[in-house]
């Protein structure tokens, strides 16, 4: 913002009747885990808050070839909750792929087929009969003969397998011949939370997933000359790379500068891996809420590093890994490196959690702990805000836990305001609008529904607006409002009371809440719970003695920030930007006040990030 100089603004607000702080309706479902204790009011998990996790020994083959994938799971699974669970729920997340499963949108008949086979399943010992298993779809529970006791554990064993999707990449799937991206591959037991029990929502293709946070150890078996990323540490670099290369992974793992491991030529002279026909690839992660590969033959590998925490100098490695053809990559390092340091240092100013970031050239736009999966782009644009939309996933829903199944706005709105503040970190040049336009044309039509609505319970262009921008728009306005020292505690509260775990959207607004040490249940409620539509107006402009009263009205219902910019006859320009607290007390309109002695030629009432519905009256032309 320019400096005043001559010129003074100072806001008055016209205010209608001032309204006591609402209560914020919680559903009685969610109400029932105050009285349990497992949650609180305050913001804090209640005494009684418990989550269950899990060991897995994941033993996996994957042939690119025929991109059949088989293997063992072995699951240590920890039941922390007060209930005595008669069966355990699993998910099958392949068989969205099984023919005759309910799915959002329509694959390539080849990749229709049976699904993930399962060939052997025990539990604590008990032998199953696999063609009895009551498999629907992505979900299969199986009843136990023994219930697993409160506060017990249960030892799972699976022999599983299926074909990889080559023609439909939903998230997972071949990329071309020589490269896949493999995601949610082995049977996993469901979420069993204090809200719903146990996850029992199919996964259909829109909705993405709620896993809990668990411990894994992968052997991942390819052949020669393919190499694996994936989410966790590589453990056996120097069995699985020749020594030159596992060399430069170590050098890169410790050094800011962008090193190149494997280099187009590298790829070519295929002396990257060790010479054996099957190379047997092993990660470990620990409280991470889910494990995913990627492998190639032909990729080119560029990583770098960087300091994310000045308190203990840990680092995180950053990699980018793709197709020398898609020259559109060869930025994503320095993009991907950048995103990391911004969300160390800047916003949302939280130590990268993770040893490593991976974006990998795929064919989808979408995130896994420590991994990307993102497709080449037609413009540089696109390339930098899909890169830091995707790596600020790492927060939310990863770090944080969120369920995305039910509350999708808890992670892509996080995703899309730190695309809006990250992207003009890397680039100042842009201004990045995602989703503003189409909000403000679809506000309060048949097409709108409130945030909290269940994202289980939405599709469409309801589904895309409470996912993205209109939360991000909300986060990003009490942040205006609050001011980065004290929005940046409030958001840190939040972040410290439910890294790791499971938090409903009652424990993120009570969070920000407490943490800000103000109630913002005002703008919770009119933008989270309530319809309405954004709609400023300049009402007025009036000539004074000292200059100009400028009339802001506030047409809609939904609190958005006044942005104003004044153009004199001498053509010099000021802004003038107030957030949405002028809304706080009901007022409906707003005045400025301007003392210049430069005649006013022109008002523009708007900015790139605040929607305007009915966005004809917010220009003024002088006489």
């Amino acid at each position: 913002m320019k400096p005043f100089g001559r010129i003074a603004a100072v806001f008055f607000l016209l205010v209608s009747v001032a309204r006591a702080q609402p209560t914020l309706p919680v559903p009685r479902n969610l109400q029932a885990t105050y009285a349990k204790g497992t949650r609180s009011a305050s913001g804090q998990p209640g005494p009684n808050y418990w989550q269950n996790t899990a060991d897995y020994d994941l033993n996996v083959s994957f042939d690119p070839t025929t991109r059949r994938v088989a293997g063992t799971v072995e699951i240590k699974y920890q039941n922390n909750s007060p209930d005595s669970l008669r069966q355990l729920w699993f998910k099958l997340y392949p068989n969205i792929y099984q023919k005759g499963a309910p799915r959002s949108r329509a694959f390539a008949p080849e990749d229709i087929g049976e699904g993930l086979k399962i060939s052997a399943l025990t539990i604590n010992g008990e032998v199953f009969d696999v063609k009895k298993l009551a498999i629907e779809a992505t979900n299969m529970a199986v009843p136990l003969r023994r219930a697993l006791g409160a506060r017990q554990a249960a030892t799972v064993r699976a022999t599983y397998s299926y074909i990889l999707n080559k023609g439909s990449h939903q998230r997972t799937g071949e990329v071309e011949p020589g490269a896949a991206f493999v995601a949610y591959f082995f049977p996993r037991i469901a979420v069993y939370d204090d809200i719903d029990g146990w996850n029992r929502v199919p996964y259909t293709g829109d909705q993405e997933f709620y896993n809990d946070f668990c411990n894994f150890k992968a052997a991942v078996t390819v052949p020669r000359n393919f190499v694996v990323w994936a989410t966790g540490d590589l453990t056996n670099a120097d069995q699985v790379l020749t020594r030159k290369y596992a060399q430069r992974l170590r050098d890169a793992e410790q050094k800011d500068a962008v090193a190149t491991i494997i280099s187009a030529g590298d790829a070519q002279r295929r002396d990257i891996t060790a010479p054996n026909a099957q190379n047997t690839w092993r990660f470990e992660a620990r409280n991470v809420t889910d494990f995913v590969f990627a492998t190639a033959d032909h990729y080119v590998w560029q990583s770098t590093s960087l300091v994310v925490d000045p308190a203990t100098k840990r680092r995180t490695r950053v990699d980018a890994v793709y197709n020398p053809k898609h020259k559109d990559f060869e930025e994503v390092i320095d993009f991907s490196r950048k995103t990391v340091e911004a969300m160390s240092y800047t916003f949302p100013k939280w130590p990268f959690p993770y040893a490593h970031e991976t974006v990998f050239d795929g064919l989808d736009q979408m995130e896994y702990p420590m991994m990307v999966n993102d497709n080449p782009t037609e413009t540089r644009e696109d390339a930098i805000t899909l890169t830091d939309h995707e790596i600020f996933h790492t927060m939310f829903p990863f770090y944080m836990g969120i369920n995305e199944t039910k509350y999708g706005w808890m992670d892509e709105g996080w995703a899309t305001i730190g695309e809006w503040l990250i992207s003009s970190i890397i680039d100042p040049k842009l201004d990045d609008d995602y989703g503003v336009a189409r909000y403000a044309a679809a506000a309060d039509t048949e097409s709108d529904a409130p945030i909290v609505t269940l994202s289980t319970q939405q599709n469409g262009m309801p589904f895309f607006l409470n996912s993205y921008p209109k939360p991000g728009m909300g986060y990003l306005y009490v942040k205006d409002m609050l001011g980065d020292e004290l929005f940046t505690k409030a958001l840190h509260t939040y972040i410290r009371q439910w890294n790791g775990k499971h938090p409903m959207p009652y424990d993120f607004f009570n969070s920000m809440n407490a943490g800000a040490g103000r109630n913002l249940n005002w703008f919770w409620q009119r933008w989270f719970f309530d319809g309405g539509y954004p709609d400023l107006a300049i009402a007025s402009v009036t000539k004074t003695a000292a200059g100009y009263d400028l009339q802001v009205q506030a047409k809609g219902s939904k609190p958005v920030p006044v942005d104003l910019t004044l153009t004199f006859a001498d053509n010099t320009t000021q802004k003038i930007h107030r957030s949405i607290s002028v809304w706080e007390t009901g007022a409906t309109s707003v005045t400025a006040t301007v003392v210049s002695k430069q005649l006013l030629k022109r008002v523009t009432l708007g900015s790139t990030l605040v929607p305007d519905s009915f966005p004809k009256d917010n220009v003024w032309e002088g006489k």
